[in-house]
């Protein structure tokens, strides 16, 4: 990457399960204008701790400035940066698409290649669910456009640190 310009970057959070630390992260990237482009937060095996992995984007400055601002909070146990270390990441998707007669066996097709499921029929309707990483995703997206997708619910990406071998 040349230096200026942005790219994508997933950092994985370990926090302190308690209220208002989430703003106080949605704070820090807001107040200095960042932007998260995904979000998601749960609880670890630690009842104490939560896992907040999100996605930004900008250059390696703004990178190491939002980590630097990030290990500041009191409530932030660690903070990973998942394009510095390997991990599995993934997305999860669902998606309500037009089941037209004419549509319906190649969506099931579809549905096969990606390994994704059928997880509710309608009249008019079925609604999928896809994981993957977000190529995969876009991918099954873009071939479902044609049949007509009414409504897609995306999580963004979790993920966690590969283990060393």
């Amino acid at each position: 990457m040349v230096n200026g310009e942005t790219e994508k970057y997933t950092l994985s959070l370990l926090v302190d399960n308690k209220p208002g630390v989430l703003s106080r992260i949605a704070g820090l990237f807001s107040g200095r204008g960042f932007n998260i482009e995904s979000l998601c937060v749960a609880a670890t095996t630690d009842p104490e701790l939560s896992r907040v992995t999100l996605v930004t984007r900008g250059d390696v400055n703004v990178l190491e400035q939002i980590k630097k601002q990030l290990n500041k909070l009191v409530n932030i146990v660690k903070v990973l940066d998942f394009s510095t270390i390997p991990a599995v990441q993934r997305e999860m998707a669902l998606v309500k698409v037009k089941a037209k007669p004419e549509y319906r066996a190649e969506i099931l097709r579809m549905v096969d290649i990606f390994r994704s499921r059928v997880v509710d029929v309608g009249a008019n309707y079925y609604t999928l669910e896809v994981t993957g990483d977000e190529g995969k995703i876009s991918a099954f997206l873009e071939l479902l456009k044609p049949m007509g997708i009414k409504e897609i619910a995306r999580t963004g990406a979790i993920a966690l640190a590969r283990e060393k071998k």
